[in-house]
């Protein structure tokens, strides 16, 4: 069942933009006990991605409220926040469509994300490369035809996810997650200038390590710099933080950084 613009429908029509498009942008939020998780950093990241794209905005108090009627109301689950331009408009241009259309569903905690949180997970190296592109790097629009295949790289390797490197060889992130690691009791993180998405979690990440005087370096960095770390995580706003314990042939500790990081995005 989908709630678009707060009510409840189980079909989305053929001529909405993001169906013909990839039109409009999304968000995945943790909820618990019916409540959005970092609302405000969520509502901030669809702003930014929908006035790039010139989408109109929603009414976001009303759209908060329809999140929290479609929520799963006990313990942690998830909802996607879907906003597209809208209806109509033959061809790729935009004029004269301006009510958009906001599609929230539900769905159970993949309750496989605790064992990856306890337990590390091992990644693998996707052979496909991310497309540099500026305009759109940083956003979560809705036109995903490079995760899908990414993804189906990595899962053809036998992996369930994978680092991911644009074009120059740099790495962006995984398949699902943005990326930190550590080293010599620096912060590294992937710079999204030209490609990858800047996720809730990496904001709260960055913001909470400026607050604690963390050094924190963000740039254009190799493989070979990557598996160099002490300790790497990822992070998602769903997953939260875990421990990358092997990416292909090296093994990686579970770090105190990464712990620290844990049980502070769990407990803000």
């Amino acid at each position: 069942m989908y709630w678009i613009n707060g009510v409840e429908k189980d079909t989305i029509l053929a001529s909405d933009r993001s169906f013909n498009y990839g039109d409009g942008g999304f968000t995945t939020i943790r909820t618990l006990d019916g409540k959005p998780q970092h609302w405000t950093a969520h509502v901030d990241r669809m702003q930014a991605c929908l006035t790039l794209l010139q989408i109109t905005q929603p009414d976001w108090n009303l759209v908060r409220q329809w999140v929290e009627n479609a929520a799963i109301d006990k313990g942690i689950a998830g909802i996607k926040l879907h906003v597209s331009r809208g209806c109509g408009g033959r061809g790729y241009s935009p004029k004269g469509v301006d009510a958009s259309h906001v599609t929230i569903s539900e769905f159970v905690y993949p309750m496989h994300y605790q064992n990856w949180q306890q337990q590390g997970i091992e990644l693998g190296l996707a052979q496909h490369k991310l497309g540099l592109n500026p305009l759109l790097a940083g956003h979560k629009h809705n036109n995903r035809l490079e995760q899908v295949l990414l993804k189906a790289d990595i899962e053809a390797q036998g992996y369930v996810d994978g680092i991911v490197l644009d074009l120059n060889e740099h790495v962006v992130e995984t398949t699902m997650a943005n990326l930190f690691w550590v080293s010599k009791g620096v912060l590294y993180t992937p710079s999204i200038e030209l490609c990858g998405v800047a996720g809730v979690a990496r904001r709260w990440i960055l913001e909470d390590a400026a607050q604690r005087d963390i050094p924190v370096v963000i740039k254009s960095m190799t493989v070979a710099q990557l598996l160099d770390a002490d300790e790497v995580f990822m992070c998602n706003s769903l997953l939260g933080v875990a421990p990358i314990i092997k990416i292909t042939h090296k093994c990686f500790p579970i770090g105190i950084m990464t712990r620290d990081f844990q049980e502070r995005i769990n407990s803000a």
